[in-house]
């Protein structure tokens, strides 16, 4: 059922960038058309997925990246949500940061075997969590600045300002999964 998952959202979210990437391209406009093929390629990274022995997200997760794409390349740059909606930016951190959070309570239950689940504190797996949303957040804003010295000058648009936002709402988004993470550390050892 998840190969089928994932096959069929890369699939159907490729053909969509790739319809945009062709329709962009042929309008001129260069940034909509760049972003439509960033699109093409990040919509077929879970493919790689379909090659491991035993992948370690469930179709919730990967429904989740799915939705984050479209917010965030189709609404948020192509239909100009982050230009329109001043929340839109802050709202897609706040996501992301529970979003990689919970991918890191899927890569906790894959590296550490069952049995040596019970002997992990629960602070530690609430700091591993946590660390992984705010280590996204950084990276995420690394990407922004090196995009608007080489390519766009639009990523950035409050400076600092922005920046600093963005973090603390991708560490705000990953200290509710953390969180959550401390209440049902029980089930997680399972």
């Amino acid at each position: 059922m998840k190969r089928k998952v994932v096959i069929a959202l890369s699939i159907l979210f490729s053909l969509g960038m790739t319809a945009l990437f062709i329709y962009y391209l042929m309008k001129h406009d260069h940034t909509r058309w760049q972003v439509a093929l960033g699109g093409i390629l990040v919509s077929l990274l879970p493919l790689g997925l379909l090659k491991m022995k035993k992948n370690p997200f469930n179709i919730p997760i990967i429904i989740c990246y799915y939705l984050f794409l479209f917010c965030s390349l189709y609404l948020g740059s192509i239909s100009s949500f982050y230009l329109h909606y001043k929340w839109w930016d802050s709202t897609l951190h706040f996501f992301k940061g529970m979003f990689v959070g919970f991918m890191g309570i899927s890569l906790y239950k894959y590296w550490i075997p069952q049995h040596a689940r019970r002997n992990v504190s629960v602070g530690i797996l609430v700091l591993f969590v946590l660390s992984l949303a705010v280590s996204s957040s950084v990276l995420w804003e690394i990407y922004e600045f090196v995009g608007d010295l080489t390519l766009t000058h639009t990523m950035q648009r409050g400076g600092n300002k922005d920046t600093m936002y963005d973090l603390l709402c991708g560490l705000g988004g990953g200290l509710i999964t953390a969180v959550y993470t401390l209440f049902r550390k029980r089930s997680l050892i399972k």
